[in-house]
């Protein structure tokens, strides 16, 4: 779903999502502000009760445009993915490159500061992270070892998030499951 521009007719912009996720404050600041209503009642109904159709009508008719938009934009979504592969760059793992240091028994905060002084040796070189070799990243600390080039496998760093709500291809199709079975039901 493609809005046309401004200003180039002959240019098309996906802004969909864009102005889905617009909507996402003005939908959460309406919850807030009920929930402050709800929070000062004393007990039970209480007049201020009055002012939570509003907000409970806006947030409908805000959700009810936005599933539409969103079932638009899925329902006519192709990835191209060529290009997103070839949007992946090294720098993206650093991350891992922490964690990878957590499973070998460093505490996260001195990882990630390890992780940091390789991203700096890259930089100071001109080379991505996985240009690095064992020696530089033994530089860094001693804990490094030759499974270290494991951490640019971008499936490896997918999969590697297993827990409730992971990117792993078995978290991700339990979710659309359980989501499947709640939408049935």
């Amino acid at each position: 779903m493609l809005i046309g521009s401004s200003l180039m007719p002959q240019k098309k912009n996906p802004d969909s999502l864009e102005l889905i996720r617009g909507k996402a404050g003005r939908v959460f600041g309406r919850c807030a502000g009920f929930m402050m209503t709800l929070k000062g009642l004393p007990s039970t109904y209480n007049k201020d009760l009055q002012e939570d159709k509003e907000a409970m009508f806006e947030v409908y008719d805000t959700m009810c445009g936005i599933l539409q938009v969103s079932a638009g934009v899925l329902s006519t979504l192709k990835v191209n993915s060529y290009a997103c592969s070839g949007a992946l760059t090294p720098d993206m793992l650093a991350t891992d490159l922490a964690y990878y240091l957590v499973r070998k028994g460093i505490p996260f905060r001195e990882a990630h500061g390890l992780s940091g002084v390789c991203v700096s040796l890259t930089e100071k070189r001109g080379c991505s992270l996985k240009h690095l070799n064992l020696a530089d990243f033994k530089s860094v600390s001693n804990v490094f070892e030759e499974d270290v080039n494991k951490v640019w496998d971008y499936e490896h760093s997918v999969e590697q998030y297993q827990s409730t709500g992971g990117t792993s291809r078995a978290c991700v199709t339990e979710q659309i499951s359980k989501l499947e079975t709640w939408l049935q039901q």
